[in-house]
């Protein structure tokens, strides 16, 4: 019987990998680094779980039978890819089982630092009804403004679809430029990099973390945006230079951010962002809810079966697109 090796990360997460593992299939559970891990992963056929810098040249020599590595997370930042290639093991990731959330989550950012939401639960909760210079506090709507993507993929299409419906203008910037035809559908408008900073009052990022992205925003990029613009950042903390943006944010040439991630994940107590209060920060949790659990494991057990066909699966990262699959 083929085996199913799955990380869990809690509770919940079992409950649906039991409930939708697909019959014929013998379902092993074991945390990453476990000797439960290490006894099950010779024998294992399909590993689900999340990316584990652990997974090396020697991982995949003694797990000789693996056939696909299902991640549950969107982001692949922490698998060694190079050494999936070598062994000829595919890498997928969720399949956007998430986007509907981080999408959610990343127009509630815009919505909270547009409005001053914490300001404003603070003047109330503090017993402040308006706070004691609300004239001199500047809130702003969505409609009319303009909102700049970064990274158009799955994510950043369902941003542009949810920010026309706040009457947003919407532009973008990605490396992969979509046709006219597509850029009617999602109603967005390529832009150059320079054109979406320069132009965007909400810039928005969904990139991936790569070396290419690693700070792709810094000094130089945020001096080009308006002074009465807020940065979004739902993707991975390091495409941020945080030092940057926190002196970005201290002096005025940004108007506030919105964040879900961090260079450095749990951030240090002493992180100058939590002082600001053009900010409103969240704990890296754009991706997670209840109704994608599901989702993930629908997706990777969708996988596992395609494989078990000896079909390819979908998903497949985009740098072993071009892989040769271990048979």
């Amino acid at each position: 019987m083929p085996r199913i090796l799955f990380v869990p990360v809690g509770a919940p997460d079992i409950q649906f990998a039991e409930g939708l593992c697909p019959p014929g299939f013998e379902l092993i559970e074991a945390a990453a680094g476990s000797p439960e891990f290490a006894d099950a992963i010779a024998e294992t056929d399909y590993l689900i779980g999340l990316g584990d810098r652990t997974m090396n040249d020697a991982f995949y020599a003694k797990a000789k039978k693996l056939k696909l590595v299902q991640l549950l997370s969107a982001g692949y930042d922490k698998c060694d890819i190079e050494s999936a290639r070598r062994a000829g093991v595919p890498i997928c990731n969720n399949g956007g089982a998430n986007s509907v959330a981080v999408a959610e989550h990343a127009l509630l950012l815009m919505l909270a630092v547009s409005r001053r939401l914490v300001w404003q639960h603070k003047n109330v909760s503090s017993g402040r009804w308006r706070g004691n210079d609300w004239q001199e506090k500047h809130v702003f709507e969505l409609e009319g403004k303009t909102l700049g993507i970064i990274g158009l993929g799955t994510i950043g299409k369902k941003v542009a679809r949810l920010a026309r419906a706040f009457s947003m203008n919407v532009i973008y910037f990605d490396i992969l430029r979509l046709s006219e035809a597509e850029e009617d559908a999602v109603g967005a408008r390529f832009r150059l990099m320079s054109e979406v900073l320069e132009q965007s009052d909400i810039v928005s990022l969904h990139v991936p973390l790569l070396p290419t992205t690693r700070h792709m925003i810094s000094t130089r990029e945020l001096v080009r945006m308006k002074p009465e613009a807020f940065l979004i950042n739902t993707c991975r903390g390091p495409v941020v230079d945080e030092p940057a943006l926190a002196s970005a944010l201290a002096d005025g040439s940004i108007a506030g951010a919105g964040l879900d991630v961090f260079e450095q994940e749990p951030p240090p107590a002493d992180n100058p962002l939590f002082t600001m209060d053009n900010v409103v920060l969240t704990a890296h949790m754009a991706g997670p809810t209840w109704e994608n659990r599901s989702k993930r494991f629908r997706n990777a057990y969708d996988n596992v079966l395609r494989v078990a066909r000896g079909q390819r699966p979908s998903w497949i990262i985009p740098e072993l697109q071009d892989l040769e699959m271990r048979r």
